[in-house]
C-alpha cells in the first residue's frame, strides 16, 4: 500500500533571500545554510525541528542554468510574497507508494546533493495534485538524512494546516498511507499553515 511519513515543509520565494528571511522572523531563528540542486537548479537553506523534522526555504537559483524540465514545487510559477507552499512526505518504497496513487503525484526523479542521495516524485508539470496541497514524495537513499546534521533549534512544529476546496478528498486519498496527528485538513481556500512552539511560545508560519 506504500507507508507515508511526515519529512519536512518547503518555504518558497522569488529569492532564497526572501525566502529565508521570511522563515527566519516568522520563528525567530536563524536557518543553516544547505546547497543547490542539480536536474532542477534550485538552492536552498535549512532549520532543524524537533521529532526529525525540518524546515526547508527554497528558490530558484539565478546563476544556474535552466532545467530542460519543469522546476519541482511549481517553482517556475512561483511569484508574490515569500510562503509556506510545500509539505514532504518520505516513503520506504516509493515506487509501490505511487502505484497506489492516483495518477498525478509525479515520477521518481534521482537527485543529489553532497553526498544527500534521494528520489523525489515530480509531476511532469511541477504541480502536484490538489493545487500544490498533496504532499510531495520522497524516498531518501542511504543512511544519511539532512534533519540529523542539523543543529537543534528547539523549535517544534505541532500542527500543519492544509485548507482547500476539496480537502476532505484529499483527507481521504491519504488516510490509509499517513497516520499523523499534525496534519489537519480543513475545507477552505487553498492555504497551508505550520503552527510551531519555540521556547514555549506559539509560531504561525504560512
Amino acid at each position: 500500500m506504500g507507508v507515508m511519513e511526515f519529512d519536512h515543509i518547503a518555504v518558497a520565494g522569488d529569492t532564497l533571500a526572501a525566502a529565508t528571511q521570511h522563515a527566519e522572523l516568522t520563528l525567530g531563528l536563524p536557518l543553516q545554510q544547505g546547497g543547490e540542486h542539480a536536474v532542477f537548479h534550485t538552492h536552498n537553506t535549512l532549520l532543524g525541528l524537533e521529532d526529525g523534522l525540518y524546515l526547508e526555504a527554497i528558490a530558484i537559483n539565478p546563476d544556474a542554468p535552466a532545467p530542460d524540465r519543469p522546476r519541482w514545487f511549481d517553482l517556475d510559477r512561483f511569484s508574490g510574497a515569500p510562503r509556506l507552499t510545500n509539505w514532504i512526505c518520505r516513503c520506504d518504497d516509493l515506487d509501490a507508494t505511487l502505484a497506489s496513487l492516483p495518477e498525478g503525484f509525479g515520477q521518481p526523479v534521482s537527485l543529489q546533493r553532497g553526498d544527500l542521495r534521494w528520489r523525489m516524485a515530480v509531476p511532469a508539470d511541477g504541480v502536484l495534485p490538489f493545487d500544490n496541497c498533496a504532499p510531495a514524495l520522497i524516498e531518501w537513499e542511504g543512511e544519511a538524512h539532512p534533519a540529523a546534521r542539523l543543529g537543534s533549534s528547539g523549535a517544534r512544529l505541532t500542527c500543519l494546516t492544509v485548507s482547500h476546496p476539496q480537502a476532505d478528498a484529499l483527507a481521504t486519498l491519504l488516510a490509509v498511507h499517513l497516520h499523523d496527528e499534525r496534519i489537519r485538513f480543513e475545507t477552505g481556500p487553498r492555504r497551508l499553515e505550520a503552527e510551531f512552539d519555540v521556547a514555549g511560545n506559539a509560531r504561525k508560519l504560512t
